[in-house]
């Protein structure tokens, strides 16, 4: 059987240079079934294929004596693929169905054509990946959808680590998205933050990078508290005002701190503002009478408190023990020690208002 066509019908099936007036000419039936079913597939996408499916296989629990349709294996052997792939179409048109998008199983007949939603929508419901229907799957099918992107490519990737690992180790684009994913993950996982905290301590290099940007953020954030709270910390340990000269100085160092790209170390930068503030603090301090008199009382009493504490802890309960650990400098450090005590117990007094 032949099908002659008009011209004006068969210009997209050729092309236009090829194109012959005005006389027509027969288009095998062959060539117009593959046109009519490209044309389907091109409105409707895998909802042509899940159809056939859906009119051909029989629901779950549905016995062969009550459906003329097959099974899901029967309908694969016949098609010559694997029943998975066939039910992965049976799974899509469900779920569609449910949605009220296409008709459910038990109204659809062998052969009957209906009409099929748009192609864009059965990536909505579709998966190639067996994968998908795991726990797992289902994670990351969800995870691809908030991140605008298609399942299947998230699950390729999830299927693949090791063509993952060789992108990130190739790619530093690929290497940037992995860390930022990371670090992503990390906030609501306590399990991974731990994995790779002991991981990073594990390995030297790590380590050192990390103590290095936490000394880099510690000086940072010296020269936040300045700038945003006005307030200096000074090295004996007291919490005071922050003169405007200060506080104007500290905020120049921030602002160059905060301009710099996420590409851009800031380390240096954090080295120079921490030890220009610094230096300012100390010259506040001095310049100040009172609070240099305040700092030197402080850190006079902070040191004390440390000796104390220290003294303390050499108790005498294990003096029948001494014989064993005796050596003569503790004697003659202890005697340096009370002399040093005694004189400074002396000038003290001495500088008492009351004598």
């Amino acid at each position: 059987m032949t099908v002659v066509l008009d011209p004006s019908e068969t210009t997209a099936l050729s092309e236009p240079a090829e194109w012959v007036e005005p006389a027509a000419r027969p288009v095998p039936e062959a060539i117009v079934r593959d046109a009519r079913e490209f044309g389907v597939y091109a409105r409707t996408g895998g909802w042509a294929f899940a159809l056939k499916v859906a009119r051909s296989v029989r629901p779950g629990g549905q016995s062969a004596e009550d459906s003329p349709k097959v099974s899901a294996k029967a309908f694969g052997e016949l098609a010559g693929c694997s029943a998975e792939r066939v039910m992965r179409y049976y799974k899509a048109w469900d779920m569609a169905a449910d949605d009220g998008i296409v008709p459910q199983f038990e109204v659809l007949a062998p052969g009957e054509d209906i009409e099929l939603p748009d192609a864009d929508v059965w990536l909505s419901y579709y998966t190639s990946r067996s994968s998908a229907s795991s726990v797992r799957g289902h994670a990351i099918t969800a995870a691809a959808e908030a991140e605008g992107i298609r399942p299947t490519k998230a699950l390729e990737v999830a299927e693949n680590p090791t063509a993952l690992r060789a992108a990130i180790l190739a790619d530093p684009g690929t290497a940037d998205a992995a860390r930022t994913a990371l670090l992503d993950r990390m906030k609501e996982d306590p399990a991974l933050q731990t994995e790779m905290a002991r991981a990073i301590a594990r390995t030297d290099g790590l380590k050192k990078a990390v103590a290095e940007e936490n000394k880099a953020a510690d000086r940072i954030g010296y020269v936040r508290q300045i700038a945003e709270n006005g307030q200096i910390r000074t090295p004996a340990g007291q919490t005071v005002e922050a003169p405007a000269q200060l506080r104007a100085e500290a905020e120049r160092h921030l602002s160059l701190i905060d301009e710099l790209d996420d590409s851009e170390e800031a380390g240096e930068w954090a080295g120079e503002a921490y030890e220009t503030v610094k230096g300012l603090v100390a010259r506040a301090v001095e310049e100040d009478p009172e609070l240099r008199v305040q700092e030197r009382r402080t850190k006079f009493y902070s040191s004390l408190q440390k000796a104390t504490k220290v003294f303390e802890e050499l108790t005498l309960d294990d003096a029948a023990d001494f014989d064993d650990i005796y050596e003569d400098d503790m004697v003659a450090r202890l005697e340096a020690l009370r002399q040093a005590l005694e004189t400074c117990i002396s000038a003290l007094r001495k500088a008492s208002p009351t004598q």
